[in-house]
């Protein structure tokens, strides 16, 4: 609880990953994938209630030995390649979230985002009495660099000419990385989507905090950083 408000959250792990195949579950450091952000969350000093939705027996028995419990697994609608976390979301709270004023949606794929993360843009959420506060970290390389190709290759005008500059001379842009997302639950409901308001606002992390799961090699660079930490 944080300032009188009841906290839930969710961790959505579907079992079908197709570019990395039983993502959610591959050891990870000592532990598998998902079990990175169950234990942050139970280590957070905010969170009430924390509930994995899951559609893969197999996911729902290692969160249970975290002390998980899995009332269900998620139905088939919400379990396609083409189901929306914020179908996931509504149904979840619709379901489950009677008596919880605050979301944190955690998704297992950025297993180096701490408590220390979570808490912390809990309280950026209360400080600005938010709708909602959404992690983000700066951009690697500048996107002022970046342009699509036309079909032969050609690199004319690729960069706008007031691009052309040192990276140190750009303005840093940010970009969205997965870790954390919060929601007032009155809010998401009244909407059903993930939106950006001016009543939205950015929680930010450092890059390798940042690393989000998606392919092998995402795999493989967190293990490093792991090594290295």
């Amino acid at each position: 609880m944080i300032n009188g408000k009841k906290v839930i959250a969710i961790i959505p792990a579907r079992g079908g990953s197709k570019r990395l195949p039983k993502k959610n579950i591959l050891p990870l450091n000592g532990k598998p994938l998902i079990g990175w952000s169950i234990d942050e969350a139970k280590n957070s000093q905010y969170i009430d209630e924390i509930f994995v939705s899951t559609d893969d027996p197999a996911i729902a028995d290692i969160s249970e030995s975290y002390d998980i419990s899995i009332p269900e697994l998620r139905p088939d609608e919400l379990s396609s390649d083409n189901a929306r976390t914020d179908d996931v979301l509504t149904y979840t709270l619709g379901k489950f979230g009677e008596g919880f004023d605050i979301v944190i949606l955690l998704q297992p794929s950025s297993p180096l985002r701490t408590s220390k993360h979570i808490d912390e843009a809990l309280e950026l959420f209360i400080e600005k009495k938010a709708i909602s506060v959404v992690s983000v970290t700066n951009c690697e390389h500048p996107p002022q660099w970046t342009n699509i190709l036309p079909e032969n290759g050609s690199l004319f005008d690729f960069i706008k000419p007031e691009n052309i500059k040192r990276s140190q001379d750009l303005d840093t842009y940010y970009r969205l990385n997965g870790a954390v997302y919060i929601y007032d639950i009155n809010e998401f409901s009244n909407n059903e989507a993930i939106i950006f308001s001016e009543g939205s606002y950015a929680y930010v992390m450092d890059n390798k905090s940042s690393i989000d799961i998606d392919t092998a090699f995402d795999f493989e660079m967190a293990k490093f950083v792991f090594s290295i930490r």
